[in-house]
């Protein structure tokens, strides 16, 4: 007979445990193999018949992951909206928890271990995809697939991107929980078999092909970290001429590596120059001449500040002695950081809502910059992202499928001081290396930056709150991996089939006495 659960207090403990676990295998300090034991000691502390109890403990464990992982927040606009971000991204694994209860109380569920093992796994991916897109756009920070870039299991990014991965870490976390229940039981066939499957997984991950070499040439590339004089503060960029000397600064620093003319492009980072060098006439002299020192064009984080209002998160490419040749505007601003809604209801919480003056707007063309080389005798284009953008599946996505040979992510994260968001960016930078098969350099105003390599391997990195350089030739690749193919159509089936388990497991609870669907099956 199978063990009854643990005691109501003993699966809160279980739950704040996993949750702290779990948020442990993100960076810093990136226990990657922590992510399997927290999502077991979820589902050991989920093995109760009630919804609203799955719930609580679903909320416990969110808390206990969510709360310490963005910090961040709480440095960049202080204890409320980092606590209400916490509270909403926990209430996601808490209605994660009230559905995996109405789903397992089929009767075929709740009587086998494979179909849990399935049922939880399709679930927790489709709760990820809501938490990603709604409310505001979504919010996918914390998804189990970004805790995995030190992981070989990362592999699997490449054959069906983060819904596939974090279906891998969740079913493995299941698999070592059935092994635990099954060798109290003394259970040898059903513990060997859940290990069996655990090996399994982790050796299809080695046997995923992860190709780095160039299919269309290479890209001779600078990149140009140049510190804010502040860090830590939410207004680092009020001396906002300082940063762009710093940048210029930086820009000419490259010259005691390479000669005048020996890169194709210069990357800076988002905010690089947060004067507008479309209409600010000093701005622009200051970037034309370190453009031409350089002799390279240069890829510019700025803003636009359009007649109509608002204002874009934009990257310029800055050609020397012509100007602005291309643009891509962020698509998907940060709500409550970029742009306010609902603004006179949350300023009764944080009067931090009026240091945005001026809400940013998304946004409306792919993150495609296409660069002239005349070394390589024609086009390439650049596969460009913007900050938080990163965490978001389809934003990358199109700017590989729309032609991106290279991915670029410029991103400012002077306002997060000393935390580990930028650790946190850094590892879905890598992942998203792997799964679109694409070198990938993340720059930042004050780091960490980063050169990685298709493969997700990290080739050079920078330090936090220091200026810094990096060369780096990059292979062009062309081909696209089975996950860029694929798209949304993953994402999409996972969704269906969530919604289909909890229905069938509500109809079939009615074919089935309550008394007869014991607690710890």
């Amino acid at each position: 007979m199978p063990h009854p659960p643990p005691a109501r207090w003993a699966t809160l403990l279980l739950a704040g445990a996993g949750g702290w676990l779990t948020r442990m295998a993100f960076p810093d300090p990136g226990w990657w193999g922590a992510a399997f034991a927290g999502t077991a000691l979820l589902y050991l502390a989920l093995r109760r018949d009630s919804a609203r109890w799955n719930a609580l403990v679903g909320l416990v464990w969110g808390l206990a992951c969510f709360a310490p992982m963005i910090t961040w927040a709480y440095e960049a606009v202080g204890p409320v909206p980092w606590a209400a971000l916490s509270v909403l991204e926990a209430s996601y694994v808490a209605l994660f928890g009230a559905a995996w209860a109405w789903a397992r109380r089929g009767h075929a569920v709740w009587r086998s271990g494979p179909w849990q093992l399935v049922v939880l796994v399709v679930l927790w991916v489709g709760v990820e995809e809501l938490r990603g897109a709604w409310p505001f756009g979504g919010f996918p920070w914390g998804r189990l697939a970004f805790s995995q870039a030190d992981s070989p299991l990362a592999a699997y990014t490449w054959l069906g991107g983060t819904p596939l991965l974090s279906a891998v870490v969740a079913a493995l976390g299941v698999l070592l929980a059935r092994a635990l229940l099954a060798a109290r039981e003394v259970a040898a066939g059903r513990t060997l078999g859940a290990l069996a499957a655990v090996a399994a997984l982790v050796v299809g991950a080695l046997l995923v092909p992860l190709e780095t070499g160039a299919e269309a040439g290479t890209l001779r590339t600078g990149a140009v970290q140049g510190n804010v004089p502040e860090p830590g503060r939410l207004d680092a960029f009020g001396q906002r001429r300082q940063v762009l000397d710093n940048h210029v600064a930086g820009t000419r620093a490259l010259l005691d590596r390479v000669a005048p003319g020996e890169l194709d492009v210069v990357l800076w980072p988002e905010n690089g120059s947060d004067i507008d060098p479309q209409v600010d006439a000093e701005a622009a002299g200051l970037i034309d001449a370190a453009a031409r020192d350089v002799g390279a064009p240069m890829l510019v984080g700025t803003v636009e500040y359009p007649e109509s209002g608002g204002r874009y998160n934009t990257a310029v490419l800055w050609e020397p002695g012509t100007g602005v040749v291309a643009t891509y505007s962020k698509q998907r601003p940060a709500p409550f950081a970029e742009y306010i809604p609902m603004r006179g209801f949350v300023r009764h919480f944080s009067s931090a809502v009026d240091l945005v003056t001026r809400d940013m707007i998304p946004g409306t063309e792919p993150g495609v910059v296409p660069l002239a080389s005349e070394r390589l005798g024609r086009t390439v284009l650049i596969g460009d992202v913007i900050c938080f953008e990163v965490a978001y599946d389809g934003i990358v996505r199109e700017a590989v499928r729309e032609g991106g040979e290279v991915l670029v992510v410029q991103t400012n994260n002077a306002s997060f001081g000393w935390t580990d968001e930028s650790t946190q960016q850094l590892a879905m930078s890598r992942l998203r290396a792997i799964e679109h098969g694409r070198a990938t350099v993340q720059i930042s105003t004050v780091g960490v930056s980063a050169v990685i390599a298709p493969n997700g391997a990290v080739v050079q990195s920078t330090g936090l709150f220091t200026a810094a350089q990096l060369v780096a030739t990059l292979p062009l690749r062309t081909s696209l991996t089975p996950a860029t193919r694929l798209g949304e159509w993953p994402a999409w089936v996972v969704d269906g089939l969530a919604v289909c388990v909890v229905v069938a497991g509500a109809v079939g609870a009615y074919r089935l006495r309550r008394d007869e669907r014991p607690d710890g099956a």
